[in-house]
């Protein structure tokens, strides 16, 4: 419970609320040598609690309905994007130009799963267009990677140098990020206390009744906004026509929501009618990127008293990375969890994309705490994270050393021990190749009881089930996602 207690300390949750959850531990859930596994079951937990605390306070009952956290369900919730069938077809989850290189002094991570991110990544290579792989090789070969790191987001592009967790606590992006809370809270006061319609019959929603105006991509956020609507929300996706989104990512993370297309800039007064009617502003893009838009957390609540507006980004809205993008595999690569991960041939990853699905559950937990603190006190709220600073969370303790070096003076050989306790080896019998990561049979096997299927629009789905969880609460999402842009932009 520790993991989940100081999550929720960190939404400002009330302590005694957490003899309300119970976990169903699996050993071989997320196998890792970091604590992968606990720290998913907490962002879950704390997740869950938030919305049984909200339900308890919406329908007047007398206590918060129990919590269950099941790590089968969070573990297969964790790579649900791995885990969908379109019709029998798996996604594409990875390009073939996003993966790990070598460089002339190490390894250097990119992300070009985007056409508009390949196209720049070739482009500060000085590559034509058509390049293979081969081609990108030969060329980061013969570069430093911290050179790549700066030419590739120099052309807008995204490339990560690997660096081990001793090197990343000494750069100048690092300290600021681990000044911060887990959980960024604030607000003002003046807007009056929050009222709810009553709730109607069937499962407890707790946030039956609110729009939720979804500025998110890839995958925090959007797994946020997945979560709340499973919960009950009105979740209405603006994307930009031009910015055209994954299809299978955005499949995976669009149960229970709509999804629309509007230009920000020239539909002005209709994203204006959106946002007087909504409850709750999630952003995903980079810190201050939508500012001039009046989307701003004080901007917003000028203009909409008591809002709640929820923002998560890669590396934090402070420091000289703050308007840098990123990536799940991005963050990890830059934080030392890869070379943490990795052996001594090569970098290593997460079972998961833990960073974004955590966080995402997280900033879900922020929004419903949010809510419920309206409920009582009033007034207009903003809750801020970051891949980084979950990341911060995530290795905290887990590698000796005042210099920060890792154990073996490099990349791991094993288990590694994090505050006198085994973590996970996250090697072993049974391991099979699957997305360029390990995967045990264990949890293989074990996912089918967390998978469903249903038809959609887009074909016949499966799909990984929502582990978020308490007594008299939904167990799967009231709609399956649409096509990508496919609804109006309006409310219901």
């Amino acid at each position: 419970m520790t993991g989940i207690k100081f999550a929720w300390s960190e939404l400002g949750g009330d302590p005694a609320l957490l003899t309300r959850v119970s976990t169903v531990v699996r050993e071989g859930a997320l196998p890792a040598r970091l604590p992968v596994r606990e720290l998913a079951r907490a962002c879950v937990g704390v997740c869950a609690l938030a919305g049984a605390e909200l339900g308890a306070r919406r329908a007047g009952l007398p206590e918060v309905p129990a919590v269950r956290v099941d790590d089968a369900g969070v573990a297969t919730a964790f790579v649900s994007e791995r885990r969908l069938l379109v019709d029998g077809r798996a996604p594409v989850v990875f390009a073939p130009l996003s993966r790990f290189w070598r460089t002339a002094d190490g390894w250097v991570r990119t992300h070009a799963n985007y056409p508009h991110h390949r196209e720049r990544l070739l482009r500060s290579l000085t590559l034509p267009e058509d390049a293979d792989p081969a081609a990108v090789e030969a060329s980061l070969a013969e570069r430093s990677a911290v050179e790549v790191e700066d030419a590739v987001y120099a052309a807008g592009g995204l490339a990560v140098a690997l660096r081990t967790p001793g090197e990343w606590a000494a750069h100048e992006q690092a300290a600021p990020i681990a000044a911060r809370p887990l959980v960024e809270r604030g607000g003002s006061d003046g807007a009056r206390v929050r009222t709810f319609a009553p709730l109607q019959e069937g499962p407890l929603l707790p946030a039956a009744g609110l729009r939720v105006l979804d500025l998110t991509r890839v995958l925090a956020g959007p797994v946020a906004t997945r979560t709340l609507a499973l919960l009950g929300a009105d979740v209405l996706r603006i994307d930009a026509p031009h910015l055209p989104e994954l299809p299978d990512q955005h499949t995976d993370t669009g149960f229970g929501k709509r999804s629309a297309l509007l230009d920000l800039a020239a539909d002005r007064r209709a994203f204006e009618e959106l946002l007087a009617a909504a409850d709750v502003v999630v952003t995903g893009y980079r810190p201050g990127a939508l500012d001039r838009f009046g989307l701003s957390p004080e901007a917003l609540a000028e203009r909409r008293p008591g809002l709640v507006v929820a923002q998560v980004s890669a590396w934090g809205a402070y420091g000289p990375w703050s308007e840098r993008r990123g990536f799940d595999s991005l963050v990890q690569v830059a934080t030392g969890i890869a070379a943490f991960e990795g052996s001594a041939e090569r970098p290593g990853a997460l079972p998961a994309q833990a960073l974004d699905h955590g966080t995402g559950y997280l900033l879900a937990a922020a929004v419903l705490r949010a809510l419920t603190e309206q409920s009582y006190d009033g007034g207009s709220r903003f809750v801020r994270l970051a891949l980084a600073r979950t990341a911060a969370w995530l290795t905290e303790g887990a590698w000796a050393g005042e210099d920060g070096r890792l154990p073996s003076g490099g990349f791991p050989g094993g288990g590694v021990r994090s505050g006198g306790v085994r973590m996970g080896e996250g090697e072993g019998k049974g391991m099979t190749k699957e997305e360029g990561r390990e995967v045990s049979e264990g949890e293989r096997h074990g996912a089918e009881p967390w998978l469903a299927e249903t038809g959609s629009p887009l074909g016949r789905l499966r799909y990984a089930l929502p582990p978020v969880s308490f007594d008299g609460g939904p167990g799967d999402w009231a709609r399956p996602p649409g096509p990508w842009g496919a609804d109006p932009a309006r409310w219901l």
